[in-house]
């Protein structure tokens, strides 16, 4: 069975409501030249190198610059923002993640994203539109959805906690320390101990969709990855482990989990902390 939830949408529904005043249509790609070359009619974009992180510390945006990128955007608290993006929704999926963190009530996702809306067909635009600027301004911030290092060393090995590296099997044994052409990095190759290695891209259809929720259950269940335990996600910077979270919290039901945005880059540079290597836990 497929889930079409409240976060999650079709392409067809998304082009139907494209002109609706209530909603804000944002376009975030790995490759943040792809919205220069056509995207929906009044969709904006938001550059994940230069306006989703902190410019000076590696952080997510803070709460002020988050109230100050929307407020430019013409978003105000009310508006249901609909997210979607390239390579599968990666940082679609972390814009996400981020709007959820900072208290945002209607946030969805286009199911398959840039990829199965060019495969679909639909018009695409070169024109970028304007919107009156705004005051938007953060009502809470979700801090359950967020997993620190501190938060990960208290629970290492403990029964009732769960990790999901989404990384790839080559990543995950410490073959290599980050994917071709990546700067971001860390010292050693390997993995946090106990993590469960479920790449991110294993839980996604050839169309760019989401798979049914009953193979996505079946995968994380097999490796003991339950919705009974507390779970954090991680990747490499957080953006990849952003759309697990996604699944595992709205496709899936989970109640806690948490994605842990410092990610290898951060753990595989931390003093003193333990890793493994290979395909053990």
């Amino acid at each position: 069975m497929k889930i079409m939830s409240n976060v999650l949408v079709s392409t067809q529904w998304a082009v139907e409501h494209l002109k609706d005043a209530d909603k804000r249509f944002i376009e975030v790609d790995v490759d943040t030249g792809q919205y220069a070359l056509g995207h929906l009619e009044g969709a904006i974009a938001f550059n994940w190198q230069t306006q989703l992180q902190d410019q000076v510390t590696r952080d997510i945006l803070s709460k002020e610059q988050l109230e100050a990128l929307f407020s430019e955007a013409g978003i105000t608290p009310e508006m249901t923002l609909v997210l979607y993006g390239d390579n599968n929704n990666w940082f679609a999926a972390h814009a996400f993640w981020l709007f959820k963190y900072y208290g945002h009530a209607d946030v969805r996702l286009i199911d398959g994203g840039r990829k199965k809306i060019l495969a679909e067909g639909y018009r695409l635009t070169r024109v970028v539109p304007t919107y009156p600027r705004t005051a938007y301004k953060v009502r809470e911030v979700n801090e359950a959805f967020r997993a620190d290092r501190e938060y990960i060393r208290a629970r290492l090995r403990q029964a009732n906690f769960a990790m999901v590296d989404v990384r790839s099997p080559a990543e995950f044994t410490g073959e290599i320390i980050s994917p071709p052409g990546m700067t971001e990095t860390a010292q050693r190759g390997g993995h946090i101990p106990g993590a469960k290695n479920v790449p991110w891209s294993a839980i996604i259809a050839e169309d760019g969709t989401f798979k049914s929720v009953e193979e996505m259950r079946r995968i994380y269940e097999s490796l003991g990855v339950t919705p009974d335990k507390d779970v954090v996600v991680y990747c490499r910077i957080g953006e990849r482990s952003s759309h697990t979270w996604f699944a595992l919290k709205y496709l899936l039901g989970y109640p806690n989990v948490r994605n842990y945005d410092g990610s290898w880059t951060e753990w595989g540079n931390l003093i003193g902390a333990p890793i493994a290597k290979g395909a053990e836990e």
